[in-house]
Parts: structure tokens; sequence; C-alpha cells
């Protein structure tokens, strides 16, 4: 008798053992919980022949920032694949392309895949989210596209926890805050433990302006999230913008130093450097003292895990770290070389990073105007990105254009505008 995975699939191994040990694993790896890792250890201790597992050890191990044993896994995962199913061999070869590299053959290959097989769930997942192969895509409407894959997703997965919260998000993405927090509610009843679910509720409840609400929810949920857990520092940054919001700079600061910045948490780099650089730049706009050296430790830290340019969202927040600490010379190389699904964009908002760093607002205000209004293309949330709309107002208001920068807020970001936090503004 051939065995099932939770989403129904039907998979390859005949090992009741290796079967729980993959659920246990996708469940807490789509929850952003620890310990998937070591379940997918336990499914292919289980059954070493098992595809699958291996492609899902690959995958947690990436996730938690250990290379050396995705790609030996994903090699293995690649060997065994090439005897098995249709649904296996197709789940592997994308995972095999986004760890080498090729991200847009790996887009594909996911969204054609998902057509015919949409709960196979770990394949499905890559697309998803504003961190997902969409969210980095580079592309104008990305958004939109990402809503229309959920979308197409949600009907088969009747009353799953996981699809829930990432349709959620990308409702919230395009707009719809109240949709969204009312699918994420679902979510979270079905699974309240559910990392991602509480991520994205914080989401929504920003886009919402929900600041008092979202500022407890988020802080007494973290006190139970293990702090080995994938999504910690990036929830502790969470915690830290709510507190800028409500001019708590202690806590902002507490938050930092315990989970966001380099050294305090076990984050991706990706997520170390930007909430990192950005929460700092934030900090600065609202009017409190950041340190010199934390932008000196930010820029040794993009200079070590970025290095060279190729994933823009990262570029963008290294050139700024870069920028604040006077690091010419990293600045210019991210300049010079910039590259990637959004490198076009880089080399202006680099630039602009610099001539805001030497108090040159006009040029500035010339950098960052034509990437403004399609900025959706560095990927990450609208949130995240709040970093260059607010860049922009300050730019304006040390230009003495205060009126353009409240219409600017105004039209772009409605939700900041009753009570931006930026200390020129009020």
């Amino acid at each position: 008798m051939s065995l099932k995975d939770h989403y129904g699939n039907q998979v390859s191994t005949k090992s009741q053992e290796a079967v729980e040990a993959y659920d246990s694993g996708v469940g807490l790896f789509l929850g952003g919980n620890y310990g998937a890792v070591e379940a997918f250890q336990s499914c292919i201790d289980a059954d070493d022949s098992f595809a699958l597992g291996h492609a899902a050890l690959a995958r947690a191990s990436m996730m938690g920032g250990d290379m050396a044993t995705a790609k030996s896994e994903i090699a293995r995962a690649s060997e065994l694949a090439a005897s098995d199913d249709k649904r296996s061999q197709q789940h592997v070869e994308a995972m095999a392309l986004l760890m080498s590299g090729q991200a847009d053959k790996a887009r594909a290959k996911v969204k054609t895949h998902v057509q015919e097989f949409p709960c196979d769930v770990l394949a499905a997942q890559l697309c998803a989210s504003v961190f997902g192969l969409i969210g980095f895509s580079g592309k104008v409407g990305r958004e939109a596209e990402l809503l229309a894959y959920t979308s197409d997703l949600l009907p088969h997965y009747d009353g799953d926890w996981w699809i829930k919260s990432m349709h959620a998000i990308s409702l919230c993405e395009t707009g719809q805050a109240d949709l969204s927090l009312d699918l994420m509610e679902q979510s979270l009843a079905i699974n309240p433990r559910n990392a991602n679910g509480s991520h994205f509720k914080a989401h929504a409840q920003y886009e919402a302006g929900y600041l008092t609400e979202g500022r407890k929810y988020l802080d007494d949920w973290l006190v139970d999230y293990d702090n080995r857990s994938v999504l910690h520092g990036h929830l502790s940054w969470h915690s830290a913008l709510w507190a800028l919001h409500d001019g708590d700079e202690a806590a902002m600061w507490q938050r930092i130093d315990g989970g966001a910045a380099p050294g305090t948490g076990r984050s991706l780099p990706i997520n170390v450097l930007t909430d990192t650089a950005a929460i700092l730049y934030r900090a600065e706009l609202a009017g409190m003292n950041v340190d010199p050296a934390r932008w000196s430790t930010m820029s040794d830290y993009a200079a070590q895990y970025f290095p060279e340019t190729g994933q823009s969202f990262a570029d963008m927040h290294a050139a700024l770290s870069h920028a604040m600490a006077g690091e010419g010379e990293r600045l210019a190389h991210i300049i010079e070389t910039a590259k990637g699904f959004a490198g076009d964009l880089v080399k202006p908002v680099a630039r602009a990073w610099g001539a805001i760093a030497r108090q040159d607002w006009q040029t500035a205000l010339q950098e960052l105007v034509p990437v403004i209004a399609t900025n959706e293309r560095f990927g990450g949330s609208r949130a995240q990105r709040d970093l260059l709309e607010l860049a922009l107002v300050n730019v304006l208001l040390k230009l003495g254009q205060a009126d353009e920068a409240r219409r600017s807020l105004s039209m772009r970001r409605p939700v900041l505008a009753s009570a931006p936090p930026v200390a020129a503004m009020n």
C-alpha cells in the first residue's frame, strides 16, 4: 500500500516513520518554527532513499544558513529522484534550480508544477510570501502576481492554516488589510504558534494603523517563541518598529539588541542586514541618536556577507550601511557593479544614500524620485520599503518642501500620514 503525506501526496517511501517525520518537519518549516532540520534528518535516517526527504532537508538547511548541507542534500535528492515519479522529479528540480542561483528558472518551474500538483506544499511555498521567488522577481506588478498565485492555490487547501496565512499576506500587500486580518485570524485559530501567521498579522496591523494592538499582540506572542527559530530576528525587528512608532526608544533598542542586530540571533544574513540597517536609519529619521559604531558594524557585516552585488534587496541596505558608515569605497563598489533582479534601481538608491550622508539633499532627491514609483521591484514588504518612502519625505523636508513631503506621504503611504515617524515633520 502506497503512503501519503499530510497534504495527500503519494510518497515513494515505504516507511511510515519517514512519512511521520517528514510531515512533522513540513509543519515546523511552514510555521517558521525551530526543529525542521532535525525532523527531516530523522526522516532520511528512517529511509535514506527518500528523495523528497533529502530535498526537504536541503531546503530547511538553506533557510538555516547551512549551504554546505543544503547543496549536498539537494545533490543526493537529485540522484534519487531520477528513478522516482514525476512529482518528485519536478519538485527536486525546482529546489535544485533555486539552490544553484537560477531563480527565474526555479520560479517558472514551480508555477508550472503547482498547476499539476497544487498541494505539493514545499514546492508551492517557494513562490509564496513577499520573500519568495515571486516577491524577489524584480518585476513591476509582482504584488498582484503573488495575489493571483495564492488565489489559485487557496481552493486546493481546504481549512489549511498555511495557505490562509500566505493568501493573507498577498491581500495585505495589495491594500486589503481588513480582509487580510480576517484570514490571518482564521489561520492562527487553527495553528496559534504559526510564526508566519503572527508575522503576517503584524504586517496587516501595520497597514491598518493598529499601533497599540499590534505592538501588544506581537510582544506577547514573542514571549514563547524559540529564539533559534528563523523568524525570531525578523519578528524582533517588527517589535522594534512598533516601539519606534510608539516613541519607546528603550524598548526599540532592547528588541534590536535582543534578536535583530548582528550576533544577537540566528536569522539569515539577509534579514540581519536589511532589518538592522533599516531600523537604524528609521530611528535617525525619528530623531533618535544612533551610535556611529552601529553603522560601522553594519558596513562590516554587509561587506562580509554580501561582498558582491546580485541580491538587490540586500544591496540596497548594504549601500545604506556603507554610506552611513562613511565607507566610500564599499559604496562605490555597489554603485559600479550593481546587478541582479533590481540592479538598475540599486545604483540610483546607492547614490542617493551617499548624497544623504553628505547632506546633498538636491542630488538625493534627483536620485530617489525615479525609483520611488517602482520600488516594489526591490522585494520585501510595504513596511520594509517604507524606508525609501520616509527617506524621500525627509529629503523634501530638508529642501524646504514640507507641503510636497506631506502630499507624498498622504498619496503613497496614507497609513503613516497622521503620525509620520519623521522628527522634522512633527
